[in-house]
């Protein structure tokens, strides 16, 4: 469109390149919509037990998590700790390290987690071992950053695990995860 002291005539040229900006931002938003990340335990490798305080008992473990990144941004994260229950009840922490994650990629975390099995649930645990199904529940909030152009945004990251795992060789056997996206304003 062109002004011609004060009145507007169309323009072929200006409507064409209007709609190609319209199509390619409506374009950017469905494409670049965000999207949870994905989480997968790949194993679970003992680092210690201490059976020294028996009835409790308190094991170190590795545990292997693949995580995607979905996005077509690159995102960075901030330390955090998941929560891991057994039968309703706190059984330890994996602590998760603050990192960074490509656009459109995935990652191998290795995570040092730290159980304390107390006598309550040793119990229920021999059950378990016997019919070789451990179901374990874990959750974790994880901030962070995407940047987008020049423009960092925050996130959270909720996710729920639930997971069944062989106690006698620490197999994954079974698992079902949650992640639940929040981007901030800023």
């Amino acid at each position: 469109m062109s002004s011609e002291k004060g009145r507007w005539r169309w323009s072929w040229s200006s409507a064409l390149i209007g709609a190609a900006a319209t199509a390619t931002a409506a374009t950017a938003l469905v494409i670049g919509r965000p999207k949870g990340p994905t989480f997968e335990l790949i194993s679970i490798k003992p680092k210690s037990f201490d059976l020294n305080h028996l009835p409790t008992v308190d094991a170190d473990l590795i545990l292997t998590v693949h995580v995607t990144n979905p996005n077509m941004v690159p995102i960075k994260y901030s330390s955090s700790s998941m929560s891991i229950f057994y039968n309703g009840s706190f059984l330890g922490t994996a602590h998760i390290l603050a990192g960074s994650h490509p656009p459109k990629s995935c990652q191998l975390l290795k995570l040092p987690a730290r159980l304390h099995l107390s006598s309550p649930a040793a119990s229920r645990l021999l059950s378990d071992v016997a019919q070789r199904k451990l179901v374990l529940d874990a959750a974790v909030d994880i901030g962070g950053t995407a940047k987008v152009l020049w423009w960092d945004h925050r996130f959270n990251v909720h996710v729920d695990s639930h997971f069944v795992v062989d106690p006698v060789f620490l197999d994954v056997i079974d698992q079902e995860n949650k992640a639940k996206l929040q981007f901030f304003s800023a």
